[in-house]
């Protein structure tokens, strides 16, 4: 950069920063009279220049280019609010999301073995929460933009081909729909048997509606479109002609409307291999008892290798895992771990423990399973701010890494999800148990 250019920079507030890093959120990370700020749609090692609105940096341009930047493919990325970071290559995404998770479990362990990684491919995506906006002559389906308003979904890099190709006909049925005043919620599953559709809108729908979604199911082999009011839990099925299914080992599952699943078919399968190769040897007697179990992702697999008790607070997810799992080893039991989280009593038969809470962690349950007999555990998690604070209540009750496994199923975005394989010396519970026995008082059974 010439002088002369360097003092209009000046004079117009125009200044240049080196990014340092990526900040947990995917914004480019630099650092200005002692103060650190962080910059969309910069990568480390870039040399920028910017100017504030106030307090905050906004990007006038990359000066020096990381050769991680990549030209985005998507048409409506600086609209969509989906994908945070696809000015970066898949490589180098995977990179530093491992590097994320690497330096997460080494403020908490010692002894780290380098992560396993997988990353999804693009366009594999088979569960999507979209908006539906009403506008002048027709919808808009799409994610929730910055400000707040769903960009239509004209083009999409991540959603499975399914699925994006189910959104041009989906317009034209939701922009006839009266139940349909302004915005509403679709929520989109791609099951074996095609796609499975929750629709929440903020009137009851009427007959005539309930007669065009079912027409709508019809002509595109959907096998059911459930309905819910905004804001209510209470999911009414409108239309189904078969039982949608998917497979789960070897177990066909009808999971209810909305269901949770993993992101990508291919994630899930790298998931559950990760967590079976970290159970412990087992026999057939021995109980895997699982915590948040859904409809059975895990469940299903893992009792081919021991009887597992599986706990999940979701009625209506621990019933279509019951229906599944007839004449299988498994004990499906409906509860909720953050009103009613097991105690150590519960736990004493575990020869090993299997969790994968909610993106908000293990909460009140974490605290009664260190504090239990068990000695392996495998915990899958969707946040590693999470899953750091468990693993730190966890290892100070003494256990210790054994392998970790980094899936990137979230394309683009920030988000990673992990599988932690973990274990703890049968002395240091004798001790601790026995040190907890002379400290503490006594718990009854829940």
């Amino acid at each position: 950069m010439d002088v002369i250019t360097m003092m209009n920079n000046a004079m117009s507030g125009v200044l240049n920063a080196k990014i340092e890093g990526l900040g947990t959120t995917g914004d480019g990370v630099f650092y200005h009279d002692g103060k650190t700020y962080f910059l969309p749609n910069t990568l480390p090692g870039e040399t920028v220049s910017f100017r504030f609105t106030g307090d905050t940096p906004e990007l006038i341009d990359i000066l020096e280019a990381s050769n991680s930047r990549v030209q985005p493919s998507c048409t409506i990325i600086n609209d969509c609010g989906g994908c945070a970071v696809q000015h970066m290559t898949l490589p180098a995404l995977l990179s530093w999301k491992t590097d994320r998770i690497t330096r997460l479990l080494s403020s908490v362990f010692s002894d780290v073995p380098e992560p396993a990684h997988y990353q999804t491919p693009p366009r594999t995506r088979r569960r999507m929460d979209l908006a539906v906006q009403r506008i002048p002559g027709g919808v808009h389906i799409g994610l929730h933009a910055r400000n707040g308003d769903p960009v239509d979904m004209i083009a999409c890099d991540v959603l499975a081909p399914e699925l994006f190709e189910l959104l041009t006909p989906l317009r034209d049925v939701l922009a006839g729909l009266g139940a349909l005043t302004g915005r509403a919620d679709l929520q989109i599953n791609l099951l074996d048997t095609g796609p499975d559709l929750t629709l929440s809108t903020p009137t009851a729908l009427s007959s005539a509606d309930r007669a065009k979604l079912a027409a709508f199911a019809r002509e595109h082999n959907i096998r059911r479109i459930a309905w819910t009011p905004i804001g209510k839990r209470e999911i009414e099925t409108v239309a189904q002609s078969r039982a949608p299914t998917i497979r789960f080992g070897s177990a066909d599952v009808t999971p209810p409307p909305a269901a949770f699943l993993q992101a990508s078919r291919e994630a899930e399968r790298v998931i559950q291999d990760a967590v079976l190769a970290g159970l412990p040897a087992l026999n057939k007697k021995d109980i895997i008892v699982e915590l948040y179990a859904g409809c059975g992702t895990l469940t299903l697999p893992m009792s081919d290798n021991g009887r597992v008790i599986a706990y999940e607070g979701d009625v209506s997810a621990a019933a279509s895992l019951r229906t599944a799992s007839g004449g299988r080893r498994i004990d499906a039991h409906t509860r909720d771990l953050v009103r009613q989280p097991l105690l150590p009593p519960d736990l004493k038969t575990a020869r090993v423990v299997v969790l994968d809470p909610p993106y908000t962690g293990a909460g009140p349950q974490i605290e009664p399973l260190a504090r239990s007999t068990v000695k392996d555990l495998v915990y899958v998690s969707c946040n590693p701010a999470a899953l750091k604070k468990d693993l730190q209540t966890l290892h100070k009750a003494g256990f210790e890494l054994i392998s970790s496994t980094v899936v990137d199923q979230f394309l683009w975005s920030t988000e990673v999800e992990t599988v932690v394989v973990l274990s703890r010396d049968p002395k240091r519970i004798k001790r601790e148990s026995s040190r907890r026995s002379r400290s503490a008082p006594s718990h009854s059974d829940s």
